[in-house]
């Protein structure tokens, strides 16, 4: 069983109000994945037919990075080191499944990886995360519900 997570307003990748944003959603097995199924347009390539690497990366970012909120919405985490590795061109207009899986969470740190998989089951990119957890100071006066915080 997939439990959806939460959207923003705002945020590129997951903003459901961003003009120019990817309106990507996610889901998490309960336990240590995040799944997202995502096709993406001409909007973000770079050579044609191309999603732009910086896309590919910032998805990877985002799927990586929400492995924290398993199990607890509220557990934001950000990335200290990202490092991908393209294999493959990822198509657009492609059916992609872009997954993040937790090595180890422990403490204030953790460590995650992630996959772009092709319809076929290429892996097209892949990437290694540290993640820490954002300062409490970062989170103070913060308003999750301002932010639009929600599982639609």
């Amino acid at each position: 069983m997939l439990n959806k997570q939460p959207n923003s307003d705002h945020c590129f990748i997951c903003g459901r109000k961003n003009p120019h944003g990817l309106y990507m959603t996610f889901y998490d097995n309960g336990e240590n994945e995040v799944i997202s199924e995502y096709t993406v347009t001409e909007d973000y390539q770079s050579y044609p037919g191309v999603v732009h690497g910086g896309i590919v990366a910032a998805m990877l970012d985002e799927v990586v990075g929400r492995v924290s909120m398993i199990g607890d919405h509220h557990h934001f985490m950000m990335s200290v080191k990202l490092e991908v590795k393209y294999r493959h061109p990822v198509p657009t207009h492609t059916p992609l499944r872009i997954i993040g899986r937790i090595v180890k969470l422990r403490g204030r740190l953790g460590q995650a990886v992630g996959e772009v998989v092709l319809p076929d089951g290429t892996i097209a990119a892949e990437s290694a995360m540290t993640l820490a957890d954002i300062p409490p100071q970062m989170l103070e006066g913060v308003d999750v519900d301002a932010l639009g915080w929600r599982i639609d």
